[in-house]
This record gives structure tokens, sequence and C-alpha cells, in this order.
């Protein structure tokens, strides 16, 4: 089951109310896509435990091969 790009920011904006997010449909397919996410709760944070924690904002739903979400090209950083 594919999602839409607003399932996955809506996803990530209830765990970062405050994050500037932009979700690019890379192939079409609801099923592979890139995720900005500029939050200052990810001030301090290395990168490993930024993507961390939007991974688990998703709450699972890109688990195992029958995850609705395939594959989420990420990209995290606090502001400038």
């Amino acid at each position: 089951m594919a999602m839409e790009a607003h399932d996955i920011e809506a996803l990530i904006r209830a765990a970062f109310p405050q994050a500037q997010i932009t979700i690019t449909d890379l192939a079409g397919d609801g099923n592979h896509y890139a995720a900005e996410v500029i939050d200052e709760s990810f001030r301090g944070l290395n990168r490993v435990q930024q993507q961390r924690a939007v991974y688990a904002a998703l709450q699972g739903k890109m688990d195992g091969p029958s995850g609705a979400l395939h594959a989420l090209a990420l990209t995290t950083k606090a502001p400038e």
C-alpha cells in the first residue's frame, strides 16, 4: 500500500510541529520519497540521531517488506 506525501508530512509534523518539512515524490509510485526536515530539536544531535528521530515519527511505516513506505531519502538539520 503506497503512501501520499501529505501522509508522510503529517506523521513527521506530529513529532516535529515547528519543523520545515519538504517531501518530494522521487518515482511517482507513492513508495520512493525524499524528505528534508529542518528543526531546532536537531541542534546538538549528530545526523544518525536526527534521522532516527524522524524514522521513529513514521511509526513503523517503513518496517519490513510490507511497509507502506519503501524508500525515504532523508536530509535532516538544525536551522542555520
